[in-house]
């Protein structure tokens, strides 16, 4: 039998309102719903509050193992970092509020990285979050010009030398950055902050493939089977959120998406 959990990710189910997504996902039968901040904001620029949301959470039963997305903290000499962080201070207070363990932290962007700046800027940025019950959870991504791999991500955890430091997983990000699975191996499970679930198709190549073209976890060519051994050796026993950016997906009823999106992750569970 699997260890693991049954997570939504709100992006799965974009354009509904967040009060709504919450609701869906506890009817359809996840445990857990991560929150977007973008999705925070929408509902308090409409006259809502992060008490209604949190409210909301409880009420449905649910969990909230991230808040996403935290971006600009990795480089001091920008022109725009102190009003990027300030915007992380609030989405941490936001997270905090929402009762969310972690919230994710994307990587720098660019090529090139300073692997040593960007390991003592994360560093501060957990004991920023820390002072408000969160940790921040580094996000390689596979698309990204230097930062696309478990490997890479890990160079900045342990150069961070925080024993706080976490790490988001995701098949697809392995598949796109072209390293794979395996060096899941090299964490321990109290390093996973959660494990993002989705699959990618045959075409097109590996190297071209974009957040859009993430389908459904068992319709796409990753060796989930593989990638889920891989986690369970790692004692992990949380949560495996479903995330995908599909237009066509956001088209369809939301409650059909988040329902056909459980049946196939957890059919993919099973058959592993």
């Amino acid at each position: 039998m699997h260890p693991f959990r049954y997570s939504l990710n709100s992006s799965t189910i974009k354009p509904t309102p967040i009060l709504e997504k919450i609701r869906i996902a506890a009817e359809v039968g996840y445990e857990a719903i991560e929150l977007w901040h973008d999705d925070v904001e929408l509902h308090l620029s409409g006259g809502g509050t992060v008490e209604e949301i949190r409210a909301a959470v409880d009420d449905h039963g649910l969990a909230v193992p991230t808040t996403i997305y935290l971006k600009g903290w990795w480089d001091p000499n920008a022109p725009d970092y102190a009003q990027a962080m300030d915007e992380i201070r609030r989405r941490l207070d936001q997270a905090a509020a929402l009762g969310a363990p972690f919230s994710v932290a994307s990587p720098p962007p660019w090529k090139d990285v300073d692997y040593d700046l960007t390991a003592q800027q994360y560093r501060d940025l957990i004991e920023l979050g820390l002072a408000r019950g969160v940790r921040p959870a580094f996000e390689y991504l596979g698309f990204a010009d230097e930062v696309n791999s478990i490997a890479k991500a890990l160079r900045v955890i342990a150069g961070s030398e925080h024993p706080q430091a976490a790490i988001v997983i995701d098949p697809f990000h392995d598949f796109r950055g072209g390293a794979g699975h395996d060096d899941i191996a090299r964490l321990r499970a109290d390093q996973i902050a959660v494990s993002h679930f989705n699959d990618a198709p045959a075409s097109p190549p590996w190297n071209e493939q974009h957040d859009p073209d993430r389908v459904m976890p068992g319709d796409g060519i990753i060796d989930l089977p593989h990638y889920l051994s891989l986690l369970a050796a790692t004692g992990y026993d949380r949560f495996l959120s479903l995330e995908l950016f599909r237009e066509d997906l956001w088209a369809r009823d939301p409650e059909e998406v988040a329902r056909e999106g459980l049946e196939k992750v957890k059919a993919v569970c099973e058959a592993a």
